[in-house]
């Protein structure tokens, strides 16, 4: 069993977690008072939503740990599962979260992880600005036709 299903295991055993798939449809997630705090999208790592203030607060520790990524300004962070010290690992920063979420009430959903597609919105249709630019400008000037010089110089 390599990693990540370990940590699975263990974090299932946790009462104020539920599993369930996760919001970005990629792997398996785990959840707090409707807010997804660990994501498994692979066997070799897992991603965690802190809050700012945690990422602030354990950036130097964090950034010192061979098996976490962070990305300035995010709130996921990722950790490289390789060994059980991974796992132990990611078992703290997941109580991290958890007391974290307990201290301060979420008032707004749990941001996107790097795996969630954003909502495609519709754009303009093709041919759309033309079409806007010909009800503007209806007048607009065609370009002289193209001529061909001659030998002598002359077009025709």
């Amino acid at each position: 069993m390599t990693a990540a299903p370990r940590a699975i295991a263990l974090l299932e055993t946790w009462p104020n977690l539920v599993s369930g798939p996760p919001r970005c449809a990629v792997g398996h997630a785990f959840a707090s008072a409707g807010h997804e705090i660990v994501h498994f999208h692979s066997d070799d790592s897992a991603d965690l939503c802190l809050t700012p203030t945690a990422v602030e607060r354990l950036l130097p520790q964090l950034l010192h740990a061979s098996a976490i990524r962070v990305r300035p300004g995010a709130s996921w962070i990722t950790v490289l599962l390789d060994c059980d010290a991974d796992v132990q690992l990611l078992l703290g920063l997941v109580s991290v979260a958890l007391k974290e979420q307990g201290a301060v009430p979420l008032r707004r959903p749990t941001p996107p992880c790097d795996w969630e597609r954003p909502a495609v919105v519709p754009g303009p249709r093709p041919g759309a600005a033309r079409r806007v630019v010909d009800r503007l400008m209806p007048h607009h000037r065609q370009p002289p036709p193209l001529t061909t010089a001659t030998a002598d110089g002359r077009g025709h």
